[in-house]
């Protein structure tokens, strides 16, 4: 066996290391995450705190100095700058209570034993009497490396303060990839519950399904849908069992999907002729919202223009549950702008667009009539609705620019408002993290505004902001959603011209999700993928066979032109007038007026014309133009007849 083996290896010493079937490179798995990882500049939450803005600027001027030095290495400078010198000098050292608050690292040992207790900083030796230690100059001594004076924190301080805000909340903001292919604002998100399929929506008409598990890093989608032609997607929702998932457009008809993109059923539409709501069989408007039942999968709820709720069971498409219409305050038709389930199903909230917010009850024999009603809760429309988990918190957002925390038990007043929240889509919505913890919530790019989409995120407990975090440079931020599973943040953003869906993960808190598909390269085309493109002999397309171009045109134009078509003088027809043929008799305004005046007169109904004739005939005689000087000499005298008048008067 060794004497085979000494033979192989010295044939295959003959060949090439590169000979033979080659290993497949695999890219690790730190260059592919640091490939999608953000920026330092929109990766860093910016935290409203004064302090840390102001400590910021400070450093900022410190570190024009330096420019192109890293910041541990401006840190360490400083250090040295602030310092007083003589606690570098062995000699000078005298003063060396006063220099220990200043001193980084372990410092040299001094000469005088007396004072070298109290100058040495780092832990001292134990010393022990029976085993216990000495006590006696515990507040004198420090045990540890001492803090670094305040003149020698540099700009990592404030980096260091937002890495332990993101760490304690465990906020997923490092990477970041994108799921495109939208040409408009994404306007709709649905994420399954496992996690592994997602459904965007955008005002371009269609929706994307996407599939974590079967996408590479090219991180396109495997489907693309139009529910309605013509109408915007404005609401996504997976069923329960994340089997089926309800789409609702602007129109008056919602659909229900397979898993697979395929159409089980639409809803039936009402009749829009009909006053009373509760007696048409479907909306008769655009619906502006939709969600699945949390427990039941038979279950959903929609809400319309028409300025109704209804409750539809997905197995009979013909025929709804329960319609709602809401208390107003005047009579007439106020749509429904927002509508949401509770965590248990059990309740049902309604945004109306007088900027009410009504919340019902489902228990026996409840109607119309809401249990909750809260008149003026925002000032312009509701835009989205969310429960909390524990059925305590309900969040309301609008298109005043606000953000509401109310406490169900007291909805007189809320709780919190957080202000300058700009939006300019109905479909901006709220979401709360894993742990309800926290709630985001994206903001719309302002006219003339530096300020991108960003997503805001909020403490519940303490009601205030943790951080901001930029999303798009040029695209408002509309829908958000925090996956319990995946521990992954999505954001879709858009504008008129172009749509998308961020997703942001942490390799180190992530799981699943985004993280699969990015670490899965794209195959590559082999010889089998190549396809020629096919040729096609049309022989009618030879010019040959070709017909000849259309020359009607040309000869339309030819025969309206009387010199190239040779057309013969039409002869003239109708009543003359003046001795000329075909000339009209007043047909002016002026010979019809001179007509009337008796300027113009009409003698021939009353001459006779043989002596209309023969007035012309002494003239005829003595100037011939025409026939006569042709035939005057061979012409014989004409020969007039006399007349017999002594005849007839015998």
């Amino acid at each position: 066996m060794e004497d085979e083996a000494e033979i192989y290896d010295g044939i295959r010493a003959q060949f090439p290391i590169t000979f033979g079937k080659q290993s497949k490179s695999q890219t690790p798995l730190e260059v592919i995450h640091n490939a999608t990882r953000r920026t330092t500049a929109t990766a860093r939450t910016v935290a409203d705190r004064q302090s840390a803005s102001s400590s910021h600027s400070r450093n900022v001027e410190k570190d024009k100095d330096f420019p192109s030095l890293s910041s541990s290495s401006k840190s360490w400078l400083e250090s040295f700058k602030n310092t007083n010198p003589s606690s570098r000098n062995p000699q000078n050292s005298s003063n060396s209570d006063s220099n220990i608050g200043v001193l980084i690292g372990p410092a040299r040992p001094l000469p005088d034993s007396n004072s070298a207790e109290d100058a040495m900083i780092g832990p001292p030796r134990p010393t022990t009497v029976n085993g216990e230690e000495e006590d006696d100059d515990d507040d004198e001594r420090m045990i540890g490396p001492p803090r670094p004076p305040p003149g020698a924190v540099g700009s990592d301080s404030e980096e260091d303060l937002d890495e332990e805000e993101e760490n304690r909340y465990r906020i997923p903001l490092s990477n970041e990839i994108a799921l495109k292919g939208h040409t408009k604002v994404v306007s709709a998100l649905a994420i399954d519950h496992s996690g592994s399929r997602v459904l965007s929506g955008s005002y371009d008409y269609t929706v994307r399904m996407y599939d974590f598990q079967g996408m590479n890093a090219r991180l396109q989608s495997f489907r693309q849908l139009e529910p309605c032609e013509g109408h915007q997607v404005r609401s996504l929702s997976w069923s329960p069992t994340s089997d089926r998932f309800l789409c609702v457009t602007g129109s008056a008809q919602a659909k229900i999907y397979d898993r697979d993109g395929l159409t089980l059923g639409e809803f039936v539409k009402g009749d829009m002729y009909i006053r009373d709501l509760k007696n048409t069989k479907g909306h008769i408007s655009g619906l502006t919202c939709g969600e699945w039942h949390p427990k039941t999968k038979e279950t959903i709820l929609t809400s319309s223009e028409d300025g109704s709720l209804r409750l539809w069971d997905v197995n009979d498409f013909k025929s709804q549950k329960q319609v709602i219409k809401p208390k107003l305050m005047r009579p007439g038709r106020v749509p429904v702008t927002a509508c949401a389930w509770d965590r248990e199903g059990k309740s049902i909230a309604g945004g109306i667009g007088d900027g009410s917010i009504q919340i019902w009850n489902l228990k026996p024999g409840w109607g119309s009539m809401p249990d909750i009603h809260v008149a003026k809760g925002h000032s312009e429309d509701i835009t989205a609705l969310k429960f909390s988990a524990d059925g305590r918190i309900l969040l309301s957002r609008s298109f005043d620019g606000s953000l509401k925390v109310w406490d169900l038990r007291q909805m007189k007043e809320p709780l919190q408002v957080f202000e300058d929240l700009p939006t300019n889509y109905a479909q901006t919505n709220i979401a709360f993290s894993p742990d309800e913890q926290l709630f985001l919530t994206g903001t719309s790019v302002e006219k003339d505004s530096t300020i991108g989409g960003l997503l805001c995120i909020y403490d519940r407990v303490k009601l205030e902001l943790v951080s901001r975090i930029g999303i798009s440079p040029t695209c408002s931020v509309v829908q958000c959603a925090w996956h319990p599973k995946l521990n992954q943040v999505f954001a879709t953003v858009g504008d008129k011209t172009q749509g998308g869906t961020h997703v942001l993960y942490d390799p180190t808190l992530s799981e699943r999700g985004a993280l699969v598909c990015v670490a899965r390269a794209p195959r590559k085309r082999s010889v089998d993928d190549f396809q020629a493109e096919p040729l096609i002999h049309n022989p009618h397309a030879l010019p040959l066979f070709r017909d000849q171009p259309s020359r009607k045109r040309q000869r339309d134009k030819i025969l309206k032109d009387p010199l190239k078509s040779h057309k013969p003088e039409v002869p003239m027809t109708g009543p003359g007038h003046g001795g000329r043929v075909g000339t009209t008799k007043g047909s002016l305004l002026t010979q019809y007026l001179l007509k009337q005046g008796g300027l113009i007169k009409e003698t021939w109904r009353e001459e006779d014309p043989r002596e209309a004739i023969l007035k012309y005939a002494d003239v005829a005689s003595k100037d011939p133009k025409f026939i006569a000087p042709a035939y005057a000499q061979t012409q014989p005298e004409p020969v007039f007849a006399k007349s017999d008048s002594e005849d007839e008067e015998k």
